[in-house]
């Protein structure tokens, strides 16, 4: 309990590790680039820092105990330095690094037989249309690194909108790929973690829904049958033994029109479609992630009540100082919980905050969801 971890990353998914890690009275000091980043309001300390300033990241590990990390875009060649000088780094940077480059992620989950959907390396606009002409429109066009929340990804439908696509991601030859479109009908994540100890736990399966590449809505217990559920917790379980290391791991999957089950993408840290676990389960993923990586024993994952998270994004035509309005309304409402990220501006579909609803049965927590989705907005000054 007297170790102090060092948090690279200071957003809300840092915000909510050093919540937890406080409530266990655990010293936190957190890196970011931005002075007033979410989670520096609750830490202990702060040093503000690029994510490959490498004096900045050596002054962080020799300040703690244990280093972990929000978010996968930092700089891996710092971390191996950091490894090599002896400091502790989860996750390592070795993995760290294939699950940064979403190619190379692909191509090692196909290596070992993860089921993941068809993909291809191309290099321009010519290798493009050859790729649609292998898997049929509409592909997806994809770069490798830094992409999230909808960012990186661009849908052709036939070959005029290619070199639109390819400009619009960049024009980088060297950072692109494309994937078969898939034509699924859920979306579903599950969520594991290590301890250094050698424990595992992993939690309930949870279905997501994606507006314009940004998580929407994550519900739990999924909709799916037992066979997909033991399918998704085993295909996890193969990753997790794969990519896994200590701390939290997600991995997100497509339920295809056939039922079956394919990879989408791999996260090795706290992720947004585990939200849901504070309030919906015993011990959650953000606590697990704390007690994973100062060696405390892991907390049970059983879910409590069926539970609904939907992310709040600001409203689009508003940005600067964000004011939360609807909040009254949206909190008279039983079993709902809001959380705000205290981000200092707000921009179009920029996550603000969310919202979990917790009841008897997912249609009535979705009900109250839908209700407080219309009047809780994030806008401007």
């Amino acid at each position: 309990m007297s170790k102090k971890v060092g948090i690279i990353g200071g957003g809300q998914l840092g915000k909510m590790l050093v919540s937890e890690a406080a409530k266990m009275g655990i010293y936190t000091i957190v890196l970011d680039p931005d002075e007033d980043s979410s989670a520096v309001s609750l830490a202990n300390e702060k040093i503000v820092a690029c994510f490959d300033d490498r004096a900045a990241l050596l002054e962080l590990a020799r300040r703690t105990d244990v280093l972990t990390c929000e978010f996968e875009h930092i700089s891996t060649e710092v971390l191996k330095y950091l490894e090599d000088e002896g400091f502790v780094v989860y996750p390592p940077a070795e993995k760290l690094e294939i699950i940064q480059d979403k190619y190379n992620q692909k191509m090692e989950l196909k290596k070992h037989g993860i089921p993941v959907g068809d993909f291809m390396k191309v290099s321009g606009i010519e290798d493009i249309k050859a790729a649609a002409k292998i898997f049929d429109y509409p592909i997806m066009l994809k770069t490798s690194k830094g992409a999230y929340d909808g960012k990186g990804n661009s849908i052709i439908l036939c070959e005029e909108h290619i070199e639109k696509a390819f400009m619009e991601l960049g024009g980088n030859a060297a950072s692109i790929y494309v994937e078969k479109f898939i034509p699924f009908t859920k979306e579903i994540s599950v969520l594991y973690c290590g301890s250094t100890n050698g424990e595992v736990v992993v939690y309930p399966v949870a279905e997501n829904i994606h507006k314009g590449g940004i998580l929407y809505e994550t519900a739990v217990p999924a909709t799916i049958s037992d066979t997909q559920r033991k399918n998704a917790i085993e295909i996890a379980k193969r990753v997790y033994s794969l990519f896994g290391s200590v701390g939290m791991l997600c991995v997100e999957m497509f339920v295809t029109k056939s039922g079956n089950l394919l990879v989408n993408e791999v996260a090795p840290r706290p992720h947004n479609s585990g939200h849901y676990t504070i309030e919906g389960c015993t011990t959650s993923q953000f606590e697990n992630h704390i007690r994973a990586v100062v060696g405390l024993p892991l907390g049970k994952t059983d879910l409590i009540i069926p539970t609904v998270m939907r992310n709040i994004l600001g409203e689009d035509g508003f940005k600067g100082i964000p004011v939360i309005v609807g909040a009254y309304e949206a909190l008279s409402i039983e079993g709902l919980k809001l959380h705000n990220y205290g981000k200092k501006e707000t921009k179009p579909k920029r996550k603000m905050g969310h919202m979990t609803i917790t009841a008897s049965t997912l249609d009535i927590a979705r009900e109250k969801a839908d209700r407080a989705c219309k009047v809780i907005k994030i806008i401007s000054k």
